[in-house]
C-alpha cells in the first residue's frame, strides 16, 4: 500500500519560512517524480514544483521562482518544499504527489498517489 504523508504547515506572518516535508513508501519503484501542489478555497490546484528521482528536473511557477526551493533525499524517500519569504497569496492547502511514471508535470492527472495536505496559512 502506497502513502504519502505531508508535514511542516503552519501559519506564519508575511515574509516568514516553512519547510514541507513529504514522506512516501510502498512503492515497489524508486524510479518515481515528486510534485508539491497548492489548493486555495474556490481555486484550482495548482502545481507548485517537482523533482525527478535525479534531482535535476524541476519546475516553479512563477510566484513561487526564487522564494521556495524542492530538494529530495531518496535515502530517506522525502521530499521537502522549502518555503522563504512567504506572503499571504501562498496561503493554501498543499499536497504532496507521486507520478510512478517518473517524469515531473504540473497537471495533477498525472500523479497515481496524493497525501492529505497540509495546511499553510500566511497573514499580512
Amino acid at each position: 500500500q502506497v502513502q504519502v504523508v505531508e508535514s511542516g504547515g503552519g501559519s506564519v506572518q508575511a515574509g516568514g519560512s516553512l519547510r514541507l516535508s513529504c514522506i512516501v513508501s510502498g512503492l515497489t519503484s524508486d524510479d518515481y517524480a515528486m510534485g508539491w501542489f497548492r489548493q486555495a478555497p474556490g481555486k484550482e490546484r495548482q502545481g507548485v514544483s517537482c523533482v525527478t528521482r535525479s534531482g535535476i528536473t524541476s519546475y516553479y511557477i512563477d510566484s513561487v521562482k526564487g522564494r521556495f526551493t524542492i530538494s529530495r533525499d531518496n535515502a530517506k524517500n522525502t521530499v521537502y518544499l522549502q518555503m522563504n519569504s512567504l506572503k499571504p497569496e501562498d496561503t493554501a492547502m498543499y499536497y504532496c504527489a507521486a507520478n510512478r511514471d517518473g517524469y515531473c508535470s504540473n497537471l495533477p492527472v498525472r500523479y497515481n498517489y496524493w497525501g492529505q495536505g497540509t495546511q499553510v496559512t500566511v497573514s499580512s
